[in-house]
């Protein structure tokens, strides 16, 4: 039995279709679309093709940048077009990106990625265009930074019966970490009582004895690499908490002691030299002091009492007359060449009244001392 003719013509449409699809442009390296690299390491991300006779336009090569943000535009990291090479368009990889092959026309339009940095990271796409005929192909790129500069410490006091921490963390390194300690001196086993949390890296040593001394090393670790570090743990009995502190006590003491020695020895020679200085400046004892005018006034009346005597009722009168001005002071015992410049003053007896004075009657003596 013959088939329709209706069959036989859809038979052929659809073998004629399936040679047309064949004969186009195809992408080859579709075996693997996500890659895994550590920062600093090379990454070629693959993209092979096959043309047709059918393409007989201009061979397009474009690798771009697919951002997270579905808001940006693409970003052309390097382009192939009319047998030129265009790696100009992304600073940030000029010079880390170039075509694996030096002919990309050939058949091979893979992309080399050198000195990869966490800032690769993100979904690249490599489009082929030779008209009529377009494919594309994405691949998905990971960059993880290895642990690096990993830091032991440990934490809490280290004497016997107490419970000690030791610390191990990375300053770089992608997530996720993991963190490992082994003992590497004496049994090189952990202690039966120890507790490890590797997603933060910190080993809980409860009660601890003196065999848990030792060196402890600890392995920060990802996908791409690890890192290490060590400790020196030493554990000691507890410390004599009474002693330290009556010697702290007793040496306070003695410092104060000492303060108050330095503050009298400096108080007692500051005293001593200001004693001296006042010594030094007093006067001397056996040193007469200055005359004085009363002295010479009272050796005047002293004298003129003894020549009172002489004198009669008859001349009373007179000496009763005599001026005040009359009467020495030790400035008029001075000669005129001593002191010219002040002359005795003479005053009236009339001017003496009208200023106050009193005369005075003074009694007569007799040759033999007796009053008259």
């Amino acid at each position: 039995m013959e088939p329709p003719p209706l069959l036989l013509l859809g038979v052929s449409l659809v073998l004629l279709c399936s040679a047309g699809l064949t004969r186009s442009l195809t992408i080859t390296s579709a075996d693997q679309s996500m890659f895994e690299k550590a920062q600093g390491e090379k990454v070629t991300l693959p993209c092979t093709f096959e043309l047709s006779e059918e393409d007989e336009g201009p061979l397009d090569i474009e690798w771009v940048l697919i951002p997270a943000d579905n808001q940006k535009r693409e970003l052309i990291i390097i382009m192939y077009s009319v047998d030129r090479v265009y790696d100009q368009y992304y600073a940030a990889t000029t010079r880390r990106m170039q075509f694996s092959n030096l002919d990309p026309k050939s058949g091979d339009g893979s992309l080399d990625i050198l000195n990869l940095k966490a800032a690769d990271t993100g979904t690249y796409q490599c489009k082929v265009k030779k008209a009529p005929g377009v494919q594309s192909q994405k691949i998905q790129l990971t960059v993880l930074v290895k642990p690096a500069r990993t830091k032991c410490s440990i934490e809490g006091s280290q004497e016997i019966g107490k419970d000690v921490t030791l610390k191990c963390v990375s300053q770089e390194g992608s997530p996720l970490l993991s963190y490992d300690w082994r003992r590497v001196s004496g049994t090189q086993h952990l202690p039966a009582t120890s507790v490890l949390n590797k997603n933060t890296g910190e080993l809980l040593l409860k009660n601890a004895s003196r065999e848990y001394s030792g060196r402890y090393n600890c392995v920060a670790s990802n996908r791409v690499g690890t890192d290490e570090c060590s400790v020196e743990l030493n554990v000691t009995p507890p410390v004599n908490t009474a002693a330290i502190i009556v010697g702290a006590i007793i040496g306070t003491l003695l410092g104060l002691s000492v303060l108050c020695s330095i503050i009298f020895c400096f108080c007692k020679k500051h005293r001593e030299k200001k004693y001296e200085k006042e010594v030094h400046h007093d006067i001397r004892e056996d040193v007469p002091p200055p005359k004085s005018r009363s002295s010479t006034a009272r050796s005047y009346i002293g004298s003129n009492r003894s020549s009172l005597g002489s004198m009669s009722p008859s001349n009373m009168e007179a000496y009763t007359k005599t001026p005040y001005s009359q009467v020495p002071s030790e400035d008029f015992e001075r000669t005129p060449a001593q002191n010219p410049a002040f002359a005795p003053s003479k005053v009236a007896a009339p001017n003496l009244s009208r200023m106050g004075a009193v005369p005075v009657m003074i009694p007569a003596q007799s040759k033999d001392g007796s009053i008259v």
